[in-house]
């Protein structure tokens, strides 16, 4: 008889389970890199747009120096999520069977198996999710946990990436145009890191104020007159998630209005994004999803996202299944993003 909790039959059911959906994950940081040390090493892109030199063909060449990286290290904190499945659980009617229970308890442990493996990659790859929000909006990300300080990883995006309007210059304001702000803030990026930043998200109150300006509305009617429509395959591309719309295309840019939310470790309700958020990004970025290496001698002390093991304690019969990672969302071209409240 197979053994369920065998780590390879684990493994197997997680990488056979549907994959959550991930905005931001999914359109900013598609790249995955693995470390087989406890610290996370990336490097920071310094280099400027330069020209080549001119000099008299009689002369020596000019030495070019090298435009020069900065390595960074990082010490993630340790993601774990332990579950306890209790002697009786076999025993108990499941949630959706049956009143009265149809299911044998063999058959009630694999459901309750399932159940527990889908939530812990659901809550793991909502962990990601909210680093990738801290990054895009301000730069950096903020690590804390039981046992681990409060640490801030600064990948030093450039102080006029993040805007803020306020007062007459906010979305919604007379005279304020926000299509020709998305256009300048574009040139922003491009000038810092050299990356164009077609990908917009903006949460649903920023979005209501784009779509009801003026330019915007213009655009948006002159299109819904001709046969032209305004398409893409949010599936296709990875970015579409039942948290997530498409929304359409002006120019180069394609927008993208999302929400979701998420219990922090006080037990409060936190957004995804605050209230009048705009993210401007692109491949331009390189975002990657970066895990250290997973401290277990079941697991190999290998790298990967995760690993998951199950064991017995054997009175009283109580089994546990355990899902480990080392997780650090890196935006390597920083200047890359931008992020704006716009009211």
């Amino acid at each position: 008889m197979m053994d369920i909790y065998a780590t390879a039959v684990l493994r197997r059911v997680l990488e056979n389970l549907d994959q959550p959906a991930s905005h931001l994950l999914d359109a900013y940081f598609p790249l995955e890199q693995t470390s087989d040390s406890e610290e996370i090493f990336f490097d920071v892109d310094e280099s400027k747009p330069r020209l080549t030199p001119f000099v008299s063909p009689l002369r020596a060449g000019v030495i070019v120096d090298d435009a020069g990286f900065t390595t960074k290290s990082f010490r993630p904190a340790y993601a774990k999520d332990k579950r306890k499945f209790s002697p009786d659980t076999p025993l108990r009617r499941a949630i959706g069977e049956q009143i009265g229970g149809v299911n044998t308890p063999a058959e009630r442990r694999m459901a309750a198996l399932g159940r527990a493996m889908n939530d812990q990659l659901k809550m793991l790859t909502r962990r990601e999710e909210v680093m990738a929000s801290e990054a895009m909006r301000t730069g950096a990300v903020t690590v804390e946990g039981d046992g681990y300080p409060s640490v801030t990883v600064d990948f030093g995006r450039a102080a006029g990436l993040t805007k803020s309007l306020t007062g007459a210059a906010a979305w919604g304001q007379t005279g304020v145009k926000p299509l020709e702000l998305l256009e300048a803030w574009a040139s922003d990026v491009q000038i810092a890191s050299g990356a164009v930043s077609p990908v917009v998200t903006m949460d649903p109150q920023a979005w209501r104020l784009f779509r009801n300006s003026a330019s915007v509305e213009k655009y948006l009617e002159y299109r819904r007159g001709t046969n032209s429509t305004l398409s893409a395959d949010p599936q296709a591309r990875g970015q579409g998630s039942d948290k997530a719309r498409y929304v359409g295309s002006i120019g180069d840019f394609e927008f993208w209005v999302y929400q979701d939310v998420y219990v922090d470790g006080a037990g409060a309700t936190q957004q995804m994004l605050p209230d009048n958020t705009v993210i401007m990004g692109g491949s331009g970025i390189e975002g990657t999803r970066a895990y250290g290496c997973i401290q277990d001698e079941r697991a190999g002390y290998s790298a990967q996202r995760y690993f998951v093991k199950s064991w017995l304690e054997e009175d009283p019969a109580v089994r546990f299944l355990l899902l480990q990672s080392a997780p650090l969302v890196v935006p390597y071209r920083v200047n890359a993003t931008l992020c704006a409240t716009v009211a």
